[in-house]
C-alpha cells in the first residue's frame, strides 16, 4: 500500500480501478446498485489504494435544491409538535425547504423514511430518533452519508452532532426546588420508557435527592409506547389502589405522564396543588404546550424550544455549506416554571 499513489478524488480512483467514473459514484451511493463483481473490484481497490471518498463533495446538487428533511418520532405529540414547529420555522429562515416527517413510534418507518430521504439527497437533515427503539446501525449509516443533525434524543457513542436539554439538570433542579417547598417528591416513570432522556432525568432525581440527604423513591409503572397521558392515568390508579404514592409530592418524569396522573387524582377525589385544602402535589417537566392549562396549572422544567431549534439548524447550515461531517454537541439547561399544581 505504501507505494501505491495517493488518490486524491473520485476520479483519480475510477481511473486506477479500470471503471468509470459513474460506476464507481453508484457504488458509493449504493454499494448493492452495481454487480457483485464490480463490487468486489472496487473493494479490492479501496483496500489496495487506501481511498475514503468524501460523500459530500459526491452531492454537491445538495447546496443547490436546499431541501431539509425533518423527522420527529411521534408528531400526534404536541411537545414534538411545538419543537418541529420552531426548527422548521429556524430552516425557513435560514434558505433552506423543509418537508416534516413523522415515525409515529415505529422503528422501521423511521429506517423507511431515512431510506426515502437519501434516495431524494437533501441537503442535510435533522433528527429527533426514537431513541431506544431505533435501529442504530441504520441511523449510524445514514448519517454517515447526509449531514444530519439529532436533536432531543441522542443516539450514544455514534459521534455525531446532537443539540438537546441537559435532562439531567431538569431533574436536579425540580427535586431541589420541591424538597424546598414541600415534603420530598417520589419520581413516577415508566418502566420502559421509550425515551432515552427519561433515564437522564432519573438519575438526576437520584442525584438530588442524595445530594440533599433524602431517601429516593423511584415508582415504575408498566407501559410501552407514546400514549404516555394514558400511561400515567392507569399507573397512578394502580398505585391508589395498593396504597398510595409514598410521598405527597410526585415528580413525573414528563408533562404527559403527569397530566395523566392529575388525570387519575380528580377521578379519585384527590385534590392537587399547594393550597391548604390539597393533599398532594405534582410536577413534571418538558413544559409541554398544554401544560399551562392543566387543572390545576402544571408546575415544570420548560425546555429552551427556540434556542434548540436555532442552534440545531445554525450547525446543519455549516455542516452543509462546509461539506464536513457536523460532530458539534450541544445541552439547553431547563428553566423553573412554578404553576399551581406543586
Amino acid at each position: 500500500m505504501s507505494n501505491s499513489p495517493k488518490i486524491r478524488n473520485m476520479e483519480e480512483f475510477a481511473s486506477v480501478s479500470g471503471l468509470s467514473r459513474p460506476t464507481v459514484s453508484k457504488y458509493f451511493n449504493d454499494p448493492d446498485s452495481v454487480r457483485a463483481s464490480t463490487r468486489a473490484r472496487i473493494e479490492q481497490s479501496l483496500e489496495e489504494y487506501d481511498y475514503t471518498p468524501n460523500i459530500y463533495a459526491m452531492n454537491q446538487n445538495r447546496k443547490l435544491t436546499k431541501n431539509v428533511g425533518i423527522l420527529v418520532p411521534y408528531l400526534a405529540d404536541p411537545f414534538f409538535a411545538e419543537i418541529a414547529r420552531n426548527v422548521e420555522q429556524r430552516c425557513i429562515d435560514a434558505g433552506f425547504r423543509p418537508t416534516l416527517y413523522s415515525s409515529h413510534g415505529d422503528p422501521n418507518l423511521e429506517v423507511e423514511i431515512l431510506e426515502s430521504l437519501r434516495s431524494l439527497k437533501p441537503a442535510g437533515v435533522l433528527m429527533a430518533p426514537l431513541g431506544r427503539s431505533s435501529i442504530r446501525g441504520e441511523i449510524e449509516k445514514f448519517c454517515n452519508y447526509v449531514p444530519t443533525v439529532l436533536f432531543d434524543s441522542n443516539i450514544p457513542d455514534l459521534g455525531f452532532a446532537f443539540v438537546g436539554s441537559n435532562n439531567t439538570q431538569f431533574s436536579m433542579l425540580m427535586a431541589e426546588y420541591l424538597c424546598r417547598t414541600g415534603e420530598p417528591p417520589c419520581f413516577f416513570e415508566m418502566q420502559f420508557p421509550s425515551n432515552p432522556n427519561a433515564n437522564k432525568r432519573r438519575q438526576g432525581y437520584l442525584d438530588a435527592m442524595e445530594r440533599l440527604g433524602h431517601e429516593p423513591k423511584v415508582i415504575k409503572i408498566e407501559g410501552d409506547g407514546w400514549a404516555f397521558e394514558e400511561i400515567g392515568r392507569l399507573g397512578a390508579h394502580k398505585v391508589f389502589e395498593t396504597g398510595g404514592f409514598p410521598s405527597s409530592t410526585v415528580l413525573c418524569s414528563n408533562d404527559r405522564l403527569a397530566i395523566g396522573v392529575l388525570t387519575a387524582c380528580w377521578e379519585k377525589g384527590v385534590r392537587v396543588g399547594i393550597d391548604s385544602n390539597a393533599s398532594i402535589r405534582v410536577a413534571g417537566q418538558d413544559d409541554h404546550p398544554l401544560a399551562r392549562y392543566t387543572c390545576p396549572p402544571l408546575t415544570t422544567i420548560a425546555q429552551e424550544y427556540e434556542a434548540i431549534s436555532s442552534y440545531a439548524v445554525e450547525v446543519l447550515a455549516k455542516a452543509v455549506e462546509g461539506e464536513k461531517k457536523p460532530h458539534e454537541s450541544k445541552l439547553f439547561e431547563g428553566k423553573l416554571i412554578m404553576r399551581d399544581s406543586a
